[in-house]
């Protein structure tokens, strides 16, 4: 006789694994269900950054105007569109010109500015750094915010959900620059405790992370309580509390953590509205960054520069994407038990 039946897998017996365990063979298939999930996410992020560069390359060429006029700018001196035509390789075949752009952009060649006479990538590489310490801070801040705040308010009485319910409200609808100004008036001009404008120390980072946090905390507050108060009904948390487990260890240790799956999906939206939020946040004060740095670019008609930080963004937001579908599953509680 041979040996004893597995379970029924999906209407069918699954075979005994060789360590006598009926769960090996399930767990191997879905080990490879995401690993090929991955590769699709992975391959998904190519295709869209590979639509991203070619979408800037046909945008330059339906700008009206040759294109050694438009990179030019307002700027001319002797030379200047000859060596734009060279560096473009404007003379050859419009396919040509399309795979050296994507050769040159695969080896983060992002061009010349030939307004500023210096490289595109020398100009993004001095100013990167200021605006990702900006987005950092703020997102941190929103984020800390966001979990005290859900915690403290998730299934609670009516009232204080309403006082905190208006303060997301106005937080998320105030323009970014209008939090600046005011931030700026209470506290720099009247009560001189943080500098009006620049980066020279920590102090003149807090009045713009604050400004740019403040929507990001409107926004992922009601999402993040929302999800805590879904888990809270759960039967699991019924069960924790009738197992004598504190009010406090359950919402910190269960229910945030459920709570914060659907936030972590805004992960992509959240980098977008930060880098956003940076152009206007570093303009009201005073900061270097991609922002200010977009802003002269645009005023002068520097199109390399405009250029390269579309791509950049882009593909910010494409690898941030990305890492949070791949990351979804593996934070996910219930895809994280079917494992």
């Amino acid at each position: 006789m041979g040996g004893p039946a597995g379970p029924l897998v999906n209407g069918t017996v699954a075979a005994p694994a060789v360590d006598g365990s009926a769960t090996a063979v399930p767990g191997r298939r879905r080990d490879t269900t995401l690993r090929a999930t991955i590769a699709g996410r992975l391959a998904g992020a190519v295709i869209v950054l590979w639509a991203a560069f070619t979408a800037t390359f046909v945008a330059l060429q339906f700008i009206p105007g040759k294109i050694e006029d438009i990179m030019a700018g307002d700027i001319d001196y002797p030379g200047l569109r000859e060596a734009i035509r060279a560096d473009w390789g404007l003379d050859e075949p419009l396919l040509t010109q399309y795979f050296q752009y994507l050769g040159r952009l695969s080896q983060g060649d992002l061009g010349r500015s030939y307004v500023r006479r210096q490289e595109v990538t020398e100009l993004l590489t001095a100013q990167i750094g200021s605006t990702v310490e900006l987005a950092v801070a703020a997102g941190v801040l929103a984020c800390a915010a966001a979990i005290l705040v859900s915690v403290f308010t998730a299934g609670r009485n009516r009232f204080v959900r309403s006082i905190f319910s208006a303060v997301e409200v106005v937080a998320n609808s105030v323009p970014v620059f209008w939090f600046g100004l005011l931030l700026l008036l209470a506290f720099s001009f009247n009560l001189k405790l943080f500098p009006v404008s620049g980066a020279k120390d920590l102090s003149s980072l807090v009045l713009p992370a604050l400004t740019l946090a403040l929507p990001t905390f409107g926004l992922l507050t009601p999402v993040l309580r929302d999800g805590m108060e879904r888990a809270l009904e759960q039967p699991f948390a019924v069960t924790a509390l009738s197992r004598g487990i504190g009010e406090s260890r359950l919402r910190v240790r269960h229910a945030l953590r459920h709570g914060l799956v659907p936030t972590v999906t805004l992960a992509g939206w959240l980098v977008a509205h930060l880098l956003g939020g940076a152009v206007i946040t570093e303009t009201v004060f005073g900061r270097p960054g991609l922002g200010t740095l977009a802003l002269q670019a645009v005023m002068s008609k520097d199109v390399p520069v405009v250029l390269a930080i579309v791509l950049i963004v882009a593909a910010i937001y494409v690898v941030i994407s990305t890492i949070v579908d791949i990351t979804y599953a593996l934070i996910d509680p219930r895809l994280k038990a079917a494992r």
